[in-house]
């Protein structure tokens, strides 16, 4: 397991190529900042370029290895730009060591009875039908690496059913399922891991959304909680596979 408070050391991802997406803000962004501090190799992935250029621009600051951005709009993207970021991907890095579903989208905080469906059908796709065809597209690239970590950011409302999360809760439900259903399809192969992280309570945008009233100063920030996720894409992580995991 996961040792209690980790903190990475330097050099932990050396020669990793990892990809998050939501790479712009919240814990995207600073998984992204903290893999590269870390040695890895990262592919910012997000909607904007404009947004994803500052996060860029961190990671050179940090004399860290020369990070990629990968634009893909989860909300809109079709399957020829799904296949041409697997194409590039294969042909600029070779293989993905690790690949970390960090983006999400939380809707509506409202009853059942008034959900929007428009607003429903968009959170299902970025939370669960995006990360599952990326995740599909991308499986070669893993494949070609030694030791390769996917990992589903999760969320406790997968553990505890609450009224009002709506589509965000019936997403990360099923994405448990795609992890559940790709751990036991991939068991075989040694150098693939599957697993999912609740990051649990941070300071982030989606946070303040769901919770307005919420001092976001009592809050832990998204790079304290990055550690287990480190932990997990590194050869330390190794013996981890098929869980579901709490980072806090």
């Amino acid at each position: 397991m996961i040792p209690k408070n980790y903190q990475p050391v330097a050099g932990l991802l050396a020669g990793r190529n990892i990809l998050i997406t939501g790479a712009s803000s919240g814990l995207g962004r600073a998984l992204c900042i903290e893999a590269a501090r870390a040695g890895a190799c990262v592919i910012l992935c997000g909607r904007s370029a404009a947004k994803l250029e500052p996060v860029y621009d961190q990671i050179m600051a940090l004399g860290a290895p020369t990070p990629a951005i990968a634009v893909l709009d989860l909300a809109t993207a079709t399957a020829v730009e799904y296949d041409a970021l697997a194409r590039v991907i294969g042909e600029e890095f070779g293989r993905l060591d690790g690949l970390v579903h960090a983006a999400g989208l939380l809707g509506d905080r409202t009853p059942l009875e008034h959900y929007d469906v428009p607003t429903w059908c968009k959170v299902l796709h970025v939370n669960l039908t995006a990360p599952f065809i990326l995740t599909q597209v991308l499986l070669p690239a893993l494949r070609r690496s030694a030791d390769a970590s996917v990992i589903f950011v999760s969320s406790g409302v997968v553990k505890q059913v609450r009224p009002f999360w709506g589509a965000y809760a019936v997403a990360k439900s099923g994405l448990e399922a795609v992890r559940g259903l790709l751990y036991e399809e991939v068991e075989g192969e040694k150098n693939i891991r599957v697993n999912s992280i609740n990051p649990g309570r941070m300071r982030t945008a989606m946070r303040a959304a769901a919770y307005p009233a919420e001092d976001p100063n009592s809050l832990p920030t998204p790079e304290s909680v990055s550690g287990p996720f480190l932990y997990v894409l590194s050869g330390l992580g190794s013996k981890i596979n098929g869980q579901f995991l709490e980072a806090q």
